[in-house]
């Protein structure tokens, strides 16, 4: 095992076609030069083009997972993928918070039909800004800021809204007018983040490798903006790799 590189984690989900999930995000981290480790939250049944199943893991299995790695490695960012529900969400997090406070947590917000996500409705909304708050950046696309927040129907309101508690990284993939620009939202600023190139070829798991990609960057000790700029660099030649669903990982 390398000895210089800073050691991160993925707690997400098995894609078995391997373009997202922790398998992808395992490759990034290799690429970025990272000692990457994985917890599993749910294996799937899917392939690059069509999802089928969610079998997901216990959480006591998961948190169990979270305190052996912890005990052992010095982990200087985690990223967060898929999760079944929000209380499942928290006690990841105040699980990693408790058993080391510095470390970065960068939840990529990947919501689907297996989930149960009503994030800000006025139950939930205490809950989920005391999650937030001990959360560094989450990385929505267009299509799930919006369901992090059902009442509201503009993505930039929504996103200023949430960086009151933490950064909020918004994916410009699914974006309405301007494909593949991406915005960053801090409490006091946000940046316009272009696209080098817009002719790129749909990948599946573009969006884990991009907030992978900031996990490794953060480790690395970039600061948030840089480590962003970074990681759109590199996704973008993901994009570029192949014509194909599934792309290529190279620096």
């Amino acid at each position: 095992m390398s000895t210089n590189r800073p050691f991160v984690l993925s707690i997400a989900g098995f894609d078995p076609s391997a373009g997202a999930g922790v398998l992808a995000d395992i490759k990034t981290f290799e690429q970025l030069r990272v000692q990457g480790f994985a917890i599993n939250t749910g294996n799937t049944i899917q392939t690059e083009s069509n999802f089928f199943e969610m079998q997901w893991t216990t959480l006591d299995f998961v948190l169990r997972s979270i305190e052996v790695l912890f005990q052992k490695y010095n982990l200087k960012t985690v990223k967060i993928g898929i999760v079944p529900s929000l209380e499942y969400l928290k006690e990841i997090v105040f699980t990693i918070k408790k058993l080391s406070p510095t470390t970065k947590i960068v939840w990529d917000t990947v919501l689907k039909s297996t989930t149960d996500f009503s994030f800000l409705n006025i139950k939930n909304q205490s809950v989920s800004i005391e999650i937030l708050q001990q959360i560094d950046l989450i990385t929505p696309n267009y299509n799930e800021i919006l369901q992090l927040d059902p009442n509201e129907s503009e993505a930039g309101f929504i996103a200023k809204k949430l960086a009151e508690h933490t950064a909020v990284f918004l994916k410009g993939g699914h974006h309405p007018t301007e494909t593949g620009t991406d915005y960053l939202y801090t409490e006091s600023q946000f940046f316009r983040l272009s696209p080098k190139n817009t002719e790129i070829f749909q990948k599946h798991g573009s969006g884990c490798v991009l907030s992978s990609a900031i996990t490794a960057n953060l480790a690395l000790g970039q600061n948030l903006l840089p480590a962003c700029e970074n990681a759109k660099s590199y996704t973008e030649n993901f994009l570029l790799s192949n014509t194909t669903q599934l792309g290529n990982h190279y620096v």
